[in-house]
């Protein structure tokens, strides 16, 4: 509409001002108007750039939703300020939501899939009155239809808890549909908990468009790792708190309120489709440190490491005055007699063992700790536990330890739970090696204790045993016998370079055995060698038995090395070193073969020392005894280094006597060595024992861990050897005595910790899988798969770290036919004392138990026929009904297409 402005009088100047024109809309003159348009402007913007603009200007997605998104605007009218927003998905293809897929709430009461929601900017987020809820929806449908646009619109209404809405969508130009939610958040009245009651109520729908799920959840009662590996050393919270199971009917017709009383008792086993949701425990993705667990004490461990280095003596820190003030808090406390009584008699209950291989995992050998079940693992294992591991509680264990070790000493009684199979693992930690000596010594010191008499009186004839004449094996190994044994028995041999173990003999039958003269007795023979012959006397070479080198531990070794390095000729220091031991076996040699000469005992014990002109073979080759006499000796000597002037070996040769090992001095003292055991034991600095306690425990708790049945999960076994590497490059420091205070390691090790949180929490899962579904292993899988990729972003992230939001695990599996009764066997039927709690039921029962929830949408459609020459139909969705609830809880959403 036009207008002309007035024209003012002629100024001063005498210009007068020309005459303006302009136009007023008056359509948008009032601030309802101008709501309207601002409403409408947004949305055609909107509109127009579609979704994959609205991403790029930084469109939300939904949590809720793997495939909706946000955007939002705010408007302000009479003095209110509302938040406009667009809900819309990127798939355009996709199907309205069923209940299996993670939906809008407004999608899943209304079948819409997108729309608007306009609320105000206030607490509560609603409209609290009718009319202004009206005027603002009214306003939004306007702009709506001014755009062309379908989409639904919604406002809250009521109280925020009722989730009440009221919504309005154009659906052309004749129909109209309108859309209200509500709540009932308390008794729900009975007629309205069933199917036939909801029908009197107002709707007598004709086809049942899709039936909501029973959802049931299922807990366990007893604790469900009672035997699992680590369930010795605590109780994990089953990471599985229940199963949700959706069972849905896609579609079921119904005429009368009968057949719908028919419907609410058919079982869920008849439903066509079931969806399954297992209840991940929250504690299991969270970060907040309050699951206990190996893992959160071997980083209460690390922390005691990190104070170890504060005092010389670990008997220092009983007394909490030896302990920084900075470092000292109120749980580091004693532990009770009682429990300290407790821990010791589990750890000295047991006997002796001869090896842990079989329990050993093959990755875990690269980790110098004692073997899982060792003395020393247990008592790493057990410090975890005692007085919070905290470093006062594992010095007044440590001290309690070492006591009850040496009574075992001094009563010569066997260590418990070590490993004694005559050797020492040098591939564990030197306390788990210090106790393997030690178990050796006992056992020497009792040997050596009893009566020499008794023993040969007790001993049998070794039922291997050859004779004089008799051939043994063609090698240059001599035959070992115990340095503990030599004193009490004759021969009681083990074979040099094998396992082979001789039953002990009487000294007289050996003697008749190896009678070769009434000049020469041959003693401790343990038969010929081939057709080795002695040089001087052509009488076939005897080996003899021996005595086991001395034991030696990883520092004793490193003692030797250091000792050759510091002397230079490390060939005659090494020698003499191992004079005792050369001395031995000459002494055994000569006694087996009296008329040998030095160059004999070279061609048995070094034959590369021995340079032969014409080997042996060939001479036994040629026919006729007399002839072998006629080769004889045979053409050979000394190699260079044994002939030179003053060797060693042949002083030793020349001085040692002609004696069987079983009257040899031992060559182990064990009175002497075992002393010495438990001065280290005793007088070890802290940080040393915290370093091999770390090793020992992550290796045992791993070991425990990998023990565990899973199912052959493929991700799960590949985390375990992922983990053992990490252990095993992480903790090198530790091992090769590299640490010091203020070390970078204390951090390394801390975030160790924290993978192994994260391996732990994933085994516990795959455990309690394993469990529930043995005899479903493609859901154990396929559950297990998906929470591993919703889990891997939180791998290797600190107790601290705030960068990773927060989500719950929501995906579902669809469970076949023939999974079913595995599933539906999670559902134990309940007791008779949880059946008073039955007051009443909904319907739909699974193994005595109602849903929790019930979800159902009523629909009913009108056919139209158009341009019926060519028989063209049109089916619309008239009546919509949607309900869920419980006996507590019912919410019903409604949406009534009309033509206005």
């Amino acid at each position: 509409m036009a207008s002309t402005s007035k024209v003012d009088p002629p100024g001063e100047d005498g210009v007068e001002e020309e005459e303006l024109e302009r136009f007023d809309d008056f359509t948008i003159a009032s601030s309802w108007e101008r709501f309207i348009s601002e409403i409408e402007a947004v949305c055609r913007q909107w509109i127009a750039d579609g979704p994959k603009n609205l991403l790029e200007k930084g469109a939300m997605q939904l949590e809720s939703s793997q495939n909706l998104y946000r955007v939002k605007f705010e408007l302000k009218y009479a003095l209110k300020t509302y938040c406009m927003e667009y809900f819309f998905e990127t798939d355009s293809g996709v199907k309205i939501p069923e209940w299996t897929s993670p939906v809008h709430d407004l999608q899943l009461c209304f079948g819409v899939k997108e729309f608007l929601v306009i609320a105000p900017q206030s607490a509560s987020g609603v409209v609290l009155d009718a009319p202004e809820a009206s005027k603002l929806l009214s306003a939004v449908a306007i702009a709506l239809t001014n755009c062309c646009s379908l989409l639904a619109a919604f406002v809250p209404v009521h109280d925020p808890s009722r989730k009440a809405f009221i919504g309005i969508q154009n659906m052309g130009t004749i129909f109209t549909r309108r859309f209200e939610a509500d709540r009932i958040g308390s008794q729900v009245p009975v007629k309205l908990m069933h199917l036939e009651g909801l029908s009197a109520q107002g709707l007598n729908p004709q086809d049942i468009d899709g039936m909501g799920s029973p959802r049931v959840d299922s807990h366990s009662r007893a604790q469900w790792d009672d035997d699992c590996p680590w369930s010795e050393w605590y109780s994990a919270e089953d990471p599985i708190k229940g199963v949700e199971l959706i069972a849905t009917w896609p579609e079921r017709m119904v005429e009368n309120s009968p057949e719908m009383e028919e419907l609410e008792n058919t079982s869920p086993h008849e439903a066509e489709k079931w969806v399954m949701l297992p209840v991940i425990s929250p504690n299991l993705d969270s970060s907040g440190g309050n699951r206990i667990g190996f893992a959160s004490q071997l980083l209460l461990l690390i922390h005691a490491l990190d104070i170890s280095f504060n005092a010389q003596f670990v008997e220092d820190f009983v007394s909490a005055e030896n302990i920084a003030p900075n470092k000292l808090t109120s749980s580091m406390v004693v532990p009770p007699p009682t429990v300290l009584d407790r821990v010791l008699k589990d750890l000295f209950q047991g006997s002796q063992v001869q090896g842990f291989a079989k329990e050993e995992y093959k990755y875990s050998r690269g980790i110098k700790g004692a073997p899982v079940g060792s003395l020393f693992s247990q008592f790493s294992l057990h410090s975890l536990w005692v007085g919070n591991c905290n470093i006062r509680a594992i010095a007044v264990l440590w001290v309690e330890f070492t006591r009850e070790v040496r009574w075992c000493w001094e009563e010569s009684q066997p260590l418990p739970k070590v490993q004694v199979n005559g050797s020492i693992d040098l591939a564990t930690c030197l306390v788990n090696q210090k106790l393997q000596m030690l178990a050796i010594c006992i056992e020497r010191k009792c040997e050596l204790n009893e009566d020499f008499q008794d023993c040969l009186g007790s001993n049998d004839q070794p039922h291997a045993q050859k004779k004089e004449d008799g051939p043994l094996r063609n090698d240059t190994a001599s035959t070992k016998v115990s340095s503990s044994e030599s004193d009490r028995i004759h021969d009681s041999p083990t074979a040099h370079g094998s396992s082979q173990k001789y039953e002990k003999i009487a000294s007289s039958s050996i003697m008749k055995q190896h009678l070769k003269s009434s000049d020469n007795l041959r003693r401790g023979s343990a038969g010929v060698v081939g057709s080795m012959k002695l040089l001087k006397t052509y009488q076939s070479m005897h080996a003899p038995y021996t005595q086991d080198p001395p034991l030696m531990t990883e520092d004793m070794h490193e003692e030797r090395l250091q000792a050759v390095e510091a002397f230079g000729d490390s060939f005659n220091f090494s020698a003499q070193l191992e004079r005792d031991v050369l001395a031995s076996d000459m002494s055994a040699f000569k006694a087996a073969n009296p008329d040998a000469v030095f160059e004999d005992f070279i061609r048995w014990h070094s034959p590369g020392d021995w340079i032969n002109d014409e080997t042996e073979d060939k001479a036994a080759a040629s026919v006729g005894s007399s002839s072998l006499k006629e080769d004889w000796p045979p053409r050979g000597q000394l190699s260079k280094r044994m002939s030179e002037q003053g060797n060693l070996w042949r002083k030793i040769w020349n001085d040692a006597p002609a004696l069987p090992a079983y009257e040899q001095k031992p060559l182990l003292d064990p009175n002497r060595e075992g002393e010495k055991i438990l001065h280290y034991l005793e007088t070890l600095q802290p940080h040393q024992l915290l370093e091999q306690m770390v090793c020992t425990a992550f290796k045992a708790a791993a070991d425990t861990l990998n023990m565990t049945n899973h199912g052959g999960l493929k991700q799960m076994t590949t985390k375990m050897e992922q983990l053992y590497n990490t252990m095993s490059s992480t903790l090198k420091p530790l091992q090769t005595n590299r640490l010091s205070k203020g070390s970078d390691t204390i951090e390394d090790l801390k975030r160790l910790s924290t993978v192994f949180e994260h391996v732990e929490k994933l085994l516990t899962l795959a455990a309690s899988l394993h469990r529930k579904f043995s005899n479903a292993p493609r859901l154990s899988e396929s559950i297990f798969a998906d929470y591993y990729e919703f889990y891997l972003p939180k791998m290797g992230t600190g107790a601290g770290s705030g960068d990773i939001k927060h989500q719950e695990f929501d995906k579902k599996q669809q469970v076949k036919m023939k999974e079913r009764e595995v599933v539906s066997n999670l559902f134990k039927p309940p007791t008779a004392n949880q059946k008073w709690r039955k007051v009443i039921s909904m319907g739909n029962l699974l193994n005595g138990h109602e849903p929790t929830m019930r979800e159902i949408v009523f629909t009913t459609h009108r056919l139209e026929v158009r341009n019926a020459g060519k028989g063209s139909e049109l089916g619309m969705e008239t009546y919509r009904m949607y309900i869920a609830g419980t006996s507590n809880d019912l919410r019903v959403a409604l949406s009534v297409t009309s033509c206005d």
